[in-house]
């Protein structure tokens, strides 16, 4: 496998948008769960991957929602951390809503920044990191019996 490096590109997709499972892989292409890799052999781009960040925040959100010990639960407490920082990172967590849209026969979640101006920085970090689990093939398990990954 490849290793990870580069950047990433959050793309809007909504519901309105072609999700990524209807694109046709191309040759030399790399393609996952809600995540693609271009090739770029050949052109004048840097390796990068595109993702889905409607999806993917959603995921991350979710599994924060998962009761502390519970399969699929993320945790990121830390009790050395002063409790400003605790507040910093859920501002940070919060700092986008989601609006529940349909459209093209499926329903999903449209993400909007709170306030113009709101710092979302570790919110986009944490997705880049699930995204990057997924990339390496990290999996939850009931994703494995829908034929899923992430």
């Amino acid at each position: 496998m490849r290793p990870l490096s580069g950047p990433s590109h959050g793309r809007y997709v909504g519901a309105a948008s072609k999700p990524f499972s209807e694109y046709e892989k191309r040759p030399g292409e790399r393609a996952g769960f809600h995540w693609r890799m271009p090739n770029v052999d050949g052109k004048r781009s840097v390796r990068h991957v595109v993702i889905d960040i409607n999806y993917w925040k959603s995921f991350v959100h979710g599994r924060l929602a998962v009761p502390m010990g519970d399969p699929g639960c993320l945790s990121l407490f830390a009790p050395d951390l002063a409790a400003g920082e605790h507040r910093l990172l859920a501002e940070h967590l919060t700092a986008e809503y989601r609006i529940r849209t349909q459209g093209r026969g499926r329903e999903l979640d449209e993400w909007k920044i709170r306030t113009p101006g709101t710092d979302n920085h570790w919110l986009d970090c944490l997705v880049g990191c699930a995204v990057a689990a997924s990339m390496q093939g990290a999996i939850l398990f009931w994703h494995r019996r829908q034929g899923m990954a992430a």
